[in-house]
């Protein structure tokens, strides 16, 4: 799928509005590789199909399958995908702004996006209600995105960590088109954030990773 370049029988297994998944989409379209996509329905629960679980094992996706090499998790793919395709490279050589690309990409993984997946969001709705469940979301969200904007302020150019596209622009485009599209959030108090993704959405291969162009994409459900 996506891109006109084959490089090898690469099989992703997504949900259409899986942030995670999108990250994957993302790169794997800036890397020019073809895949196969697998959509796996997370409110059908087939992430715990035993045939799913046999290749991940918690449950969760995305997961890469690339010839007999099975990847889960969407910070793991990448760096997979990193370094055995290393056209088009995701990180830059000098260590001080990868280490701010780890970073970053580290406050959107474990400090954002788990707050506020389907199970945690499922769970406190059940436990206190939906209004309970949408300052929880709001509160995590603009926490991680202010420390975000104090982070890249000082080593951002034309993204997140200069001129370049790199591994935070990667994670932060998932995250920023959910909380804008899923949770309403005021992107005004966000204005770095804001620039950068009106620069993603200006771009073929973060355009063509977006959920509602997968073919599993369902607008109407929550």
């Amino acid at each position: 799928m996506t891109s006109p370049a084959a490089a090898s029988s690469l099989k992703l297994y997504s949900y259409w509005r899986s942030s995670c998944s999108h990250r994957v989409r993302i790169a794997l379209n800036l890397k020019r590789l073809n895949y196969e996509y697998e959509a796996v329905n997370l409110l059908k629960g087939e992430q715990f199909s035993p045939e799913y679980e046999k290749l991940n094992p918690i449950g969760y996706v995305p997961t890469l399958v690339d010839g007999d090499v099975v990847v889960a998790d969407s910070f793991a793919i990448i760096m997979y995908l990193e370094e055995k395709y290393p056209q088009n490279p995701l990180l830059p050589r000098d260590l001080g702004k990868r280490a701010i690309n780890y970073q970053a990409a580290n406050i959107v993984s474990s400090s954002i996006q788990p707050l506020q997946n389907l199970a945690v969001l499922k769970y406190i709705e059940e436990k206190s209600g939906p209004e309970e469940k949408l300052r929880w979301v709001l509160h995590h969200i603009e926490k991680g995105f202010t420390a975000l904007e104090k982070l890249l302020k000082p080593h951002a150019g034309k993204y997140a960590t200069g001129d370049e596209i790199s591994l935070a622009d990667l994670f932060l485009a998932p995250q920023i088109h959910g909380a804008i599209n899923r949770f309403n959030i005021d992107m005004s108090k966000f204005s770095l954030l804001s620039r950068l993704n009106e620069e993603y959405n200006g771009i073929a291969a973060f355009q063509d990773a977006a959920p509602a162009k997968q073919p599993d994409a369902t607008p109407t459900s929550t």
